[in-house]
């Protein structure tokens, strides 16, 4: 069945960066693009960014624009964000996702939380 799972989270400074991966399982990694989501306390999920199949097209939330960087390779079935000039407002609850076989996936997700 298919599986993400997400890892990298932790606490950082304002300002600071932190890379997080999404490890996919259960279906043909390379063929599906994927997308990173983030929820934060008392929020709706928001997409944060998107990447296609083979990586040659990304998207971003006019937030993360410039801070933020999708990747993917497809040889380890994994999935990154990285993620600098981290702000207090970039904390939130990251998970990946995919839509396979017109249903979608998540990961359990991964807390970031930006303070000093």
């Amino acid at each position: 069945q298919v599986q993400l799972v997400e890892s990298g989270g932790g606490l950082v400074q304002p300002g600071g960066s932190l890379r997080l991966s999404c490890a996919a399982s259960g279906f043909t990694f390379r063929l599906y693009a994927m997308s990173w989501y983030r929820q934060a306390p008392g929020k709706e999920r928001e997409l944060v960014a998107s990447i296609t199949s083979a990586g040659y097209t990304t998207n971003y939330a006019d937030s993360v624009k410039g801070r933020f960087t999708i990747s993917r390779d497809n040889t380890k079935n994994t999935v990154y964000l990285q993620m600098n000039s981290l702000k207090p407002e970039d904390t939130a609850v990251y998970s990946c996702n995919v839509r396979y076989s017109g249903t979608y996936y998540w990961g359990q997700g991964t807390q970031v939380t930006v303070a000093s």
